[in-house]
């Protein structure tokens, strides 16, 4: 039998204590609070999702189970539903926004020597966006369709450790296009995203901030080429293009050169066109690169069933 600290408790050495403090003082987040502490209220919903639990009395049910040996595993508060529901309405979510900024800063940091799968230094990146199904009755504000009330995830993925670097939650109407205004550019870093975000005005500020897009192409997009680069048919390419927008909107929108790459997926037989910035970095690099976006996609699908759970979140409007 197993006599020493559970796995939870041994976790909970790598918790960066001291600046979740720091995060709880900064927004008052225990004032008038007696028992249950905001590190409890963590405690309770870091175990949840570790664990798979699916709703709150999922949670409690779970560490009630175990209640002789909450206080070894750091609870110090006495773990009620009802308590917990409180705690998650009307304590401030921006605790847990800080905290989980300084974790991904944290695991960026140990992941970033880690070997990438191209050969290419740049940080890359990966972005899409999942929607995460609402109960209606219980969150109004979020209203999607007839009956039917929805969030959109929009992740910012760090390939190089598959860490997510952005996270963004809007209104499930919202386009997913929209989250280019608002998203972070780092200069000389590679962005990849599939068609549904091409906005040739939103894109420009790829060129602004030296960074990099990889994208697919429209299939209605107004070009001309501007000249033709040598192409290997064993490589899958078909095509390689320097174009130049020639459409009214487009081509004042994005005034400089891009790259046309026509590929043909071996393995299914697609054909597909992409849109790039990044003139120097060989083609096979630079396609291999694209399917790391199912590293992506497989993070949202996780993201998803996680927290489709209706009482993980407070009956209040977040956005």
């Amino acid at each position: 039998m197993n006599e020493g600290r559970t796995i939870f408790s041994q976790l909970l050495d790598y918790f960066p204590r001291s600046f979740f403090r720091e995060c709880v003082a900064r927004y008052n987040g225990e004032k008038g609070i007696r028992g249950f502490s905001c590190f409890d209220q963590w405690l309770c919903l870091g175990y949840g999702q570790l664990s798979g639990r699916t709703s709150l009395r999922d949670i409690v049910t779970c560490l009630m189970a175990f209640d002789e040996k909450l206080y070894h595993a750091g609870f110090r508060g006495r773990v009620v539903r009802s308590t917990l529901m409180h705690a998650n309405e009307k304590r401030s979510w921006k605790i847990y926004r800080d905290l989980a900024q300084e974790l991904i800063r944290i695991a960026r940091d140990l992941y970033a020597g880690d070997a990438f799968s191209v050969d290419i230094e740049n940080t890359a990146y990966a972005l899409d966006s999942t929607t995460i199904d609402l109960c209606l009755n219980l969150f109004p504000w979020a209203h999607f369709r007839r009956a039917k009330a929805a969030v959109k995830m929009h992740t910012l993925l760090d390939l190089r450790g598959n860490i997510p670097a952005e996270v963004i939650v809007t209104h499930g109407k919202i386009s997913d296009v929209v989250v280019l205004d608002d998203l972070p550019i780092e200069a000389g870093a590679i962005y990849i995203m599939d068609r549904g975000y091409v906005d040739f005005r939103r894109l420009y500020r790829f060129e602004i901030h030296k960074a990099f897009f990889i994208t697919r192409a429209k299939i209605n997009m107004v070009y001309r080429r501007v000249t033709s680069l040598a192409v290997d048919p064993k490589t899958g390419v078909r095509s390689d293009h320097i174009i130049r927008l020639s459409g009214i909107n487009a081509e004042k929108n994005y005034p400089t050169t891009l790259r046309r790459i026509r590929f043909r997926d071996e393995k299914t037989g697609k054909v597909l066109v992409f849109l790039i910035t990044i003139f120097c970095c060989p083609r096979p690099s630079l396609l291999r690169s694209t399917s790391n976006v199912g590293r992506l996609n497989y993070f949202l699908n996780g993201s998803s069933n996680i927290s489709i759970s209706n009482r993980f979140m407070a009956h209040r409007k977040m956005l």
